[in-house]
């Protein structure tokens, strides 16, 4: 019977030094892993810091592409400012020419009538005359 102890106690040494080879490999290959995973994150790291470089630089070259549209709009400002103003002066050229088209209109009128006039006296006249020259 003791030889039973000593075939068990040879067979769990040998299944503790399975075992602890076993673990020994897994050790190793998580080891492997973990090393894997931190030259990942490392390399991560590194596009991160890219990222957020490329980030701040664009957001810097944003923050001053709106400053140049603000700049440049308000530089716009006063030409519609100018273009409204030339509208204005437009609008106020037609209407005096409006009315200087109505007073022209107006005093053609009268000076045809008195054109008429001064024709049907000029006409009287001529009449008058021949009148008077075939007398």
């Amino acid at each position: 019977m003791e030889i039973l102890l000593y075939i068990a106690a040879l067979i769990a040494a040998i299944a503790f030094v399975v075992l602890v080879v076993y673990v020994i490999i897994t050790l190793k290959a998580t080891k492997q892993t973990l090393n894997d995973v931190s030259g990942t994150m490392q390399g991560l790291e590194k596009q991160m810091q890219g990222v957020t470089t490329e980030t701040t630089e664009l957001l810097n070259k944003t923050n001053r592409l709106a400053d140049d549209i603000n700049h440049k709009s308000t530089k716009l400002d006063g030409l519609f400012e100018g273009a409204r103003g030339i509208g204005d002066t437009v609008n106020d050229f037609n209407q005096t020419l409006r009315q200087l088209s109505s007073i022209i209109s107006r005093n053609s009128k009268e000076d045809q009538e008195k054109a008429a006039q001064a024709v049907k006296w000029g006409a009287s006249i001529f009449e008058y005359w021949n009148k008077k020259k075939n007398k």
